[in-house]
């Protein structure tokens, strides 16, 4: 069950055993090797960065699941996904903002207009990884809810500042095309190799990727061929 077009084709061909995770646009759109690190070798290494990122997390999602705030409701930690794209995760907040133009939300009176918020260290950066991020969470909105989703926000915990995110037809387009690339590399169990940047230095991953050993051996037999080696020292 495969598609070829992205989710504006309009078919979901996705089963549920083929979603992949919806939070690995992020590292995918900053860099394919890490991406591949994590989802396909699960090579996956804490840093300072991602131990507060995870802080950041689980504080959104520690709260009662569902809040209201006058016209406002906020739900936490929830679940999303779509079959256009493969993909599945979860949303750190969605706020239901009660809309006339909106949509109808089970359980509740009134129509409602969802606005994905995602919360992330640091702060606001020139590249568009975390807003591709936002964007793919926006599209399993739209396909699971029937509505439109035309913006959220990124909220970063070093700044304090909530980042308005539109998400136009570029943006879609590249998320399904993201979508499509992580799929064929996933079936292919294949881990691509990159050149090194300067935004290497602050990767988790920074001394499992191994920039000058990618030509030679993967990261998993790498491990494995010095973890050999330490036992025979023994």
């Amino acid at each position: 069950s495969r598609r070829g077009h992205g989710p504006e084709a309009g078919v979901a061909v996705y089963d549920e055993d083929e979603f992949l995770a919806l939070s690995g646009i992020q590292p995918f759109a900053f860099c394919r090797r890490q991406w591949a690190l994590i989802h396909l070798e699960q090579a996956w290494a804490d840093n300072v960065l991602t131990a507060e990122g995870d802080l950041m997390h689980r504080r959104a999602h520690d709260d009662e699941l569902r809040e209201r705030r006058g016209d406002i409701l906020v739900v936490r930690g929830l679940a999303v996904h779509s079959r256009a794209l493969g993909l599945a995760g979860t949303c750190d907040v969605v706020e239901f903002h009660k809309d006339e133009s909106g949509h109808p939300l089970a359980g509740e009176d009134g129509l409602w207009r969802p606005v994905p918020v995602e919360y992330k260290r640091g702060h606001s950066k020139a590249g568009d990884a975390d807003r591709l991020q936002l964007a793919a969470q926006a599209l399993c909105l739209e396909e699971m809810l029937g509505c439109d989703v035309l913006a959220g926000f990124l909220f970063y915990g070093e700044t304090k500042v909530r980042e308005r995110v539109e998400f136009g037809g570029e943006q879609r387009a590249a998320v399904a095309s993201m979508a499509d690339e992580m799929h064929a590399l996933y079936r292919r169990r294949h881990t691509p190799k990159v050149k090194p940047f300067p935004a290497c230095r602050s990767c988790s991953l920074a001394d499992l990727c191994l920039p000058r050993a990618v030509n030679r051996t993967s990261v998993a037999d790498y491990l494995a061929a010095r973890l050999s080696e330490g036992d025979e020292g023994l």
